[in-house]
């Protein structure tokens, strides 16, 4: 049944609501007031707006700052809407420009299948598989062929292309901007006709993406989505965003005691942002506990509940029970349960040095990087610290400890 956009629909309560849950932590969405007339038209004639969210799997896992727009699905999820996940596998081969100083190298057919079979799977985790509709977008990026393409092409054109930064920015100092890369945000704007979306996420470097399909949508004589931009999650260490080249992630198929620690290790101003961005708590909930705080709890407290959210999420509440039992096993001294076992044969039955056993172990690269640890505090041999680099372990079994996570233990014969 179409209806007409500029139809008057009473503003409800529940449509405020559910405008609020939009804003929720995002960055930009555009235009609010279009937005606000799709969510009256939803909420008065029953039927739900399709929301869409295009990922190119361009790498086999996904962290958890990548669920950050995840999550704003599974909100709107919650109130009624469909959700549309859509694995860019025809976008892939060309390679998004978003951001990128030089073209970026296109995957191959095989790479693209390999990260599409977890992508999905590791989503799960977050949307409601029963009610997420999968799509890829090579169903109808395929079958347009070559004059499909050029009839595409003609309906946007170059001066609005070079607006975008990167390719501005690219073209001033001389630098390759390869003809296919203006296809990249034409076919994902394409997508959105396909599936006559109602508002399409991304991050806030996807923007001028978003836009333009926007823009494909009126020259297809639909009526143009909305679009959202969530921000970027600050890492653990609070200053760049998440990323593993940076080592400051959480994975979210990493073990959950892993989870559960990196999470509490986050300073207490970065925890709220991550409450907004990550929890499925309500604003209200997070600010009483932010007030609770405010008032003297301890933040740990909260920080401890922020980190059995995310870990049950992604494992189970029992897993994160236990990883909770855990940390608070490590932090008094104690050492894990599951830890690894090893034996290790001593080389002609004679004491081995402390640094190379715990190479041996695998908990160091090198002997070197292992008698650095030890000088600055950070190797434990049975809860002990050890100081000693010319320390020689014997026939025995050991507990080894290196920071606050990586445990050993250890039995040489």
């Amino acid at each position: 049944m179409n209806i007409p956009s500029n139809s008057n629909y009473p503003v409800t309560d529940e449509v405020r609501e559910a405008f609020a849950i939009t804003l929720r932590g995002c960055e930009e969405l555009l235009p609010q007031d279009e937005w606000m007339r799709k969510l009256a038209r939803s909420k008065a004639t029953g039927i739900a707006l399709r929301i869409k969210l295009g990922l190119d799997p361009t790498a086999p896992d996904i962290h958890i700052g990548h669920t950050v727009v995840l999550n704003k699905m599974r909100q709107l999820q919650d109130i009624g809407h469909t959700v549309i996940f859509l694995i860019g596998d025809f976008t892939s081969m060309i390679g998004d420009p978003s951001g990128r100083n030089t073209t970026r190298p296109a995957l191959s057919r095989e790479q693209i299948d390999a990260n599409a079979q977890t992508y999905y799977q590791q989503a799960s985790m977050v949307l409601d598989p029963a009610r997420t509709e999968v799509r890829y977008n090579s169903e109808w990026s395929d079958p347009l062929g070559a004059r499909g393409m050029i009839e595409l092409a003609a309906r946007y054109n170059v001066a609005r292309m070079m607006e975008r930064d990167d390719f501005a920015k690219r073209f001033k100092e001389g630098r390759s901007i390869s003809v296919h890369e203006f296809l990249y945000p034409l076919m994902q704007g394409y997508d959105s006709v396909a599936l006559k979306s109602d508002l399409e996420l991304g991050g806030t470097d996807q923007k001028f993406n978003l836009l333009v399909g926007r823009h494909l949508q009126s020259e297809y004589g639909q009526e143009p989505q909305c679009v959202l931009t969530m921000p970027l999650l600050q890492g653990l260490d609070g200053v760049d965003k998440m990323s593993k080249s940076k080592n400051n992630y959480v994975g979210i198929t990493e073990d959950a005691n892993t989870m559960f620690a990196k999470i509490l290790s986050i300073s207490d101003t970065l925890m709220w942002r991550w409450y907004i961005l990550l929890s499925f708590r309500s604003e209200a909930q997070i600010a009483a506990l932010k007030a609770e705080v405010d008032g003297g709890r301890n933040p740990k407290e909260a920080k401890v509940a922020l980190a059995r959210e995310i870990t049950a999420r992604f494992h189970s509440s029992a897993a994160a029970d236990a990883a909770e039992r855990d940390f608070a096993n490590r932090a008094q001294g104690g050492v894990p349960d599951d830890i690894l076992k090893l034996s290790l044969p001593l080389e002609g039955g004679l004491p081995v040095g402390i640094g190379k056993l715990l190479k041996l172990a695998g908990l160091t690269a090198s002997s070197g990087e292992g008698n650095r640890l030890i000088d600055g505090g950070g190797v434990r041999v049975d809860s002990q610290q050890i100081s000693d680099k010319g320390l020689k372990m014997g026939v025995g079994a050991y507990v080894l400890q290196v920071g606050k996570r990586k445990f050993v233990r250890v039995t040489l014969v």
